[in-house]
């Protein structure tokens, strides 16, 4: 699971499920952007670099990029036009969350801390349990 598979990643260890330690590019979350140091991407692991691919996951519209298998991203674009009621959506929202995340192997727990509507825009904030640990991101 990589941002850039042109890069190869290796393991530097293993984690209680036998899983390699997970390693990713390093996100400017506020600029939506891979961090990049001369010319190469900076790499990341373990929490921050689950984190990562969080915020990647649920940012990029599932079955829209031919790019990415079919059990990445998530399905909130499905929300748009909808004539639901506000909460129906809100429900619906975390539901896509939770599929979208769980497909990833270090992940072991998702909690919706926080959703609602600015305006048009949806806002979530979750709460994750990973194999290293928890950590919270907004989208």
């Amino acid at each position: 699971m990589s941002l850039f598979p042109m890069y190869t990643f290796h393991s530097t260890g293993t984690n209680q499920k036998n899983l390699p330690v997970y390693q990713d590019v390093l996100m400017d979350y506020e600029k939506g952007v891979p961090v990049w140091r001369s010319g190469n991407p900076v790499l990341v692991t373990g929490l921050e670099a689950v984190k990562g691919w969080v915020w990647r996951a649920l940012k990029t519209a599932r079955y829209r990029h031919s790019v990415f298998s079919w059990s990445y991203g998530c399905e909130l674009d499905a929300l748009v036009g909808q004539s639901y009621r506000a909460d129906t959506k809100l429900s619906e929202a975390s539901r896509y969350v939770q599929e979208a995340l769980l497909v990833n192997p270090y992940i072991k727990e998702v909690q919706m801390l926080d959703s609602y509507f600015e305006g048009s825009m949806l806002r979530l904030t979750v709460s994750v349990t990973t194999v290293y640990g928890g950590v919270t991101v907004s989208v």
